[in-house]
């Protein structure tokens, strides 16, 4: 197999990573997508939007690797997962997609989860049951738009529909249909006990396959759109942040992956199933055949440096720079990450974010380090949980935008107590993506060898500082009596106290 093409189709761009079959990285390339959010809680995206982005994508990083529509080529796909597209039996949408970050399912939840039982569910998917999953999704849109529900041939996630597009084939992996809600991750396979409950049709639902297997080659129509070959592989494929956890090297036990964009997903690989009984992180199939993948889905991290940057006229590495100012622990200045809701320590969509602390002698230097080390206070949540379920890793690693600041990788050292390595390239994901290409082409034996031959990692982990450590102990302790007293004051406001 010539080249290895993965793609990383987000909600705010499509990027695209070429490898060659050695593993050696010959070209990255991306392409914005819009969002749009109709009503408040919802998040759409529309279908075509994903597809011209990935041909652009796809154009502008063959082009840069010289690759032609003679070329061979396997390509794959890591998808933003908890999507529902509603499509025809010629992969036409029906209407917009509702995206990972929709909310409007919550009553489809809570009635999925009175007739199953929290306790049942959790044990069977690994899932808490929130509306940010696709079975409730769908269950919305049988509810409210039943004439799409009837008409749609599909109804399935990001990446079955685009492997649809691209191949003929709707079929995504293990790893995005186990975030569900309507998959026995024991049974690896959907639940008819859960469709049932869910009361949705499973002649509606994507096939299943292993993230490397092959599904198919590029239709023509596609193919020439895309600039490449019609005997181009398409192999399955996985969801965007299992892509990203294989992009970081984590395939097995071992190593937490830590994503620090927008949001900030945590993630473990596992050779166990474990549930975890409060539901701070809950529990997938990985795109690496028979490993579980443990994941907090991510609190607002980037987004948090971002808004502050907009409301004080600066660029968020100008922001990060001005953090570098200020001292362990930002003269007193505490933030809770919490602008759409929390998700450590205890998931809860009421809950906001807040400063304390604030004096006449604070700037945005103490501001901007506050924020940094809240986001770091809230993985540590994340960590401390995974530890208390026997999860083993001694290292975490860091991929995404974040990964940049030397400053922040320092801070998340110090207030988690381990040591931090970087993920260089800032592709991660479609480079995982690439990996599952390499290996469903033939062009690696099996992930280790993709992972031995593309990842790559900082020579050395950045330690904690022992000073520091001690400093930011106490300063957790701080952090979390902050927590406790805002989610008070915010419940009480919302529903008198009562969650």
């Amino acid at each position: 197999m010539g080249f290895l093409l993965g793609l990383d189709v987000g909600s705010q761009s499509v990027k695209a990573c070429v490898l060659g079959e050695d593993g050696e990285r010959l070209a990255v390339a991306s392409s914005p997508c819009a969002l749009s959010v109709p009503s408040p809680g919802w998040a759409e995206q529309d279908p075509g939007d994903w597809q011209q982005a990935l041909i652009a994508a796809t154009r502008s990083a063959c082009d840069q690797a010289g690759i032609g529509a003679g070329d061979e080529v396997a390509l794959a796909l890591a998808c933003q997962v908890d999507g529902v597209v509603a499509t025809d039996a010629a992969h036409r949408p029906l209407r917009p997609a509702i995206i990972w970050m929709d909310r409007r399912a919550s009553a489809q939840s809570a009635a999925l989860a009175g007739r199953v039982g929290d306790e049942r569910l959790r044990a069977h998917t690994g899932l808490n049951p929130d509306s940010s999953h696709s079975g409730p999704k769908t269950m919305w849109l049988r509810d409210n738009e039943p004439d799409t529900y009837r008409a749609a041939r599909w109804l399935g996630s990001v990446s079955a529909h685009l492997n649809g597009w691209l191949s003929g084939n709707v079929v995504h992996d293990h790893a995005n249909a186990s975030s569900s809600l309507l998959y026995d991750l024991s049974a690896r396979d959907w639940s008819q006990e859960l469709i049932e409950a869910a009361g949705l049709d499973r002649r509606q639902l994507p096939d299943i396959a292993a993230a490397h297997l092959p599904i198919g080659t590029l239709r023509p129509e596609v193919a020439e759109q895309l600039g490449l070959s019609s005997r181009t592989l398409v192999i399955c494929g996985t969801g965007d942040d299992h892509g990203g956890t294989l992009g970081a090297g984590a395939i097995e036990p071992g190593t937490l992956v830590d994503v620090t964009g927008t949001a900030e997903p945590v993630t473990a690989p596992s050779a166990e199933l474990v549930i975890d009984p409060e539901g701070l992180v809950e529990t997938h199939a990985h795109a690496a055949e028979g490993v579980i993948l443990l994941e907090n889905p991510g609190f607002v991290s980037g987004g948090s440096t971002a808004w502050l940057a907009s409301i004080t006229g600066r660029t968020q590495p100008e922001l990060l720079a001005a953090a570098q100012a200020a001292p362990a622990g930002a003269n007193g200045v505490r933030f809770l990450p919490a602008l759409s809701g929390s998700m450590a320590p205890r998931w809860n969509d009421a809950m906001r974010g807040a400063f304390s602390g604030l004096s006449l002698g604070s700037g945005v230097e103490h501001l901007a380090r506050a924020v940094i080390e809240g986001c770091a206070f809230a993985l540590r949540d994340i960590v401390d949980r995974l530890d208390s379920l026997g999860v083993d890793a001694s290292e975490l690693r860091v991929v995404g935008g974040g990964a940049r600041s030397d400053l922040w990788l320092q801070i998340k050292a110090d207030v988690t107590g381990r040591p931090v390595r970087r993920v260089l390239g800032d592709c991660a994901t479609s480079c995982g993506a690439a990996i599952l290409a390499g290996v469903g082409g033939g062009a690696f034996n099996d992930l280790h060898e993709g992972v031995a031959r593309a990842v790559e990692l900082d020579a050395e982990p950045i330690a904690p500082r022992v000073e520091n450590v001690e400093i930011y102990r106490g300063l957790y302790r701080e952090y979390r009596q902050l927590f406790d007293t805002v989610e008070n004051w915010t419940d009480t406001a919302v529903n008198g106290g009562r969650r």
